[in-house]
């Protein structure tokens, strides 16, 4: 595969493999090289036998001795790989029609519900193209991006922040799991649907992209396990983590295409990023209902709208290989470098993990000290409004102390006391 390339405008060569691709005093070329073609001359990148006089397979083969740079992926690597334009996927009909039937229908939905919508909407620099601009009553924005086949990442990326950037919320729909769109902006999966199915109206169901939080007390008689431990115990803090509808206790109704594009558009549903665990880089996108995003907000101490993912997550991390450069034009090899199956990035598992500890014991707690979060997490891991809440007489744990069901003792001292 090809490790090296033609910069036409610089006259220089340049070797992929080498972490400062063979330049060390261009500290910005490898951001240059890699930005978009719909961003610079088409013609900035040559193949090097085309350069040198040699035969270039892919121009004798009716294509373009032109290039564009990527990410590979072989073998856990991701090196940087010189590919012939045009190589990128183009919509088959079958995509097409799935394409304009998604859009069609996203428009119509919103347009029967009394909201405003248009399809093809570009931004006021022209630098991005709506699918579908839906306007809600309070002015909020969602442009829908439907994106069927495979996108590189850095262009969600920068698609993503150019919407933003104009106050347009993107929301990104795919229908693979191993789409690269996943979790790099706001997005949600469907079924993968023939058009007429679609166009027809049958039910289309957000399967991953939407999720609900879900609190809870870490006690034996819970019926989720403890999400700090690998085993059975239970910690006894409150755990707050977001799960699909169908994961959550009790199940969550699913989530139809039109339910997203009304709450949306209305603010009644709103994308949030939550970082990995132990990794600020990487993260999960997804839909929530507002209520549980403010509550988790709370809960994380988190008031300003969350970030866009990174343009370069930890499994983009480029690979230097070291190697000297190889001036064969490799057309019709490229595909060797994309061997390797994508990674499933729709995975469906619990995402975020926040863990608020065990209060301490009554003895050295005062109820002025308890704090906003605190009551906020019980609330919801009780299911009782705050105003219920007090401290049980024994432990000193946050309880259901006031109202109906309400007792002095939580389950755990009076099962103790019980015994006595």
């Amino acid at each position: 595969m090809a490790n090296g390339v033609w910069h036409t405008g610089y006259g220089i060569e340049i070797n992929l493999s080498l972490p400062d691709l063979g330049h060390p005093d261009r500290p910005d070329l490898l951001r240059e090289i890699t930005v978009s073609t719909a961003d610079r001359d088409s013609q900035m990148l040559e193949c090097l036998a085309h350069h040198d006089g040699r035969e270039c397979l892919s121009e004798s083969g009716g294509k373009s001795p032109w290039m564009f740079i990527r990410r590979g992926r072989a073998g856990g690597r991701r090196p940087l790989v010189a590919s012939h334009l045009p190589i990128t996927h183009k919509a088959s009909l079958a995509e097409s029609a799935q394409h304009k039937a998604t859009k069609e229908r996203i428009v119509e939905t919103a347009s029967h519900s009394g909201l405003d919508a248009e399809a093809e909407v570009s931004t006021a620099n022209r630098r991005t193209v709506s699918d579908a601009l839906v306007t809600g009553p309070g002015g909020i924005r969602i442009g829908w991006e439907i994106q069927y086949h495979h996108i590189s990442p850095s262009s969600v990326h920068r698609r993503s922040v150019n919407a933003v950037q104009h106050e347009i919320t993107p929301l990104w729909v795919a229908k693979d799991r191993t789409a690269s769109l996943i979790d790099r902006a706001p997005w949600a999966r469907v079924d993968d649907m023939p058009w007429k199915e679609i166009s027809d109206g049958k039910e289309m169901v957000v399967r991953g992209g939407y999720r609900y939080l879900q609190v809870w007390k870490c006690v034996p008689s819970s019926d989720r396990p403890c999400s700090l431990s690998e085993g059975a115990g239970h910690c006894g803090g409150i755990h707050a983590e977001w799960f699909l509808p169908a994961l959550c206790l009790p199940e969550k109704n699913p989530v139809h295409i039109e339910d997203l594009v009304l709450s949306s558009a209305t603010g009644e549903s709103v994308p949030v990023y939550v970082p990995n665990r132990g990794s600020g880089r990487a993260g999960r996108h997804m839909w929530v209902p507002a209520d549980d995003c403010e509550l988790w907000r709370e809960l994380v101490g988190e008031k300003a709208p969350l970030p866009v993912a990174p343009e370069q997550e930890e499994d983009d991390q480029i690979t230097f290989a070291e190697q000297d450069i190889d001036r064969a034009c490799r057309a019709g090899e490229e595909g060797w470098f994309v061997s390797d199956a994508r990674p499933i990035r729709d995975l469906g598992q619990p995402t975020g993990g926040y863990t608020l500890p065990r209060m301490p014991l009554q003895r050295s707690v005062k109820p002025s000290l308890i704090t906003s979060v605190e009551r906020a997490a019980a609330s919801a891991a009780l299911g009782c409004p705050p105003w219920e809440l007090g401290l049980c007489a024994g432990c000193g744990q946050l309880m259901r102390r006031h109202g109906r069901h309400a007792a002095m003792y939580c389950a755990i001292c009076r099962s103790e006391l019980n015994g006595r």
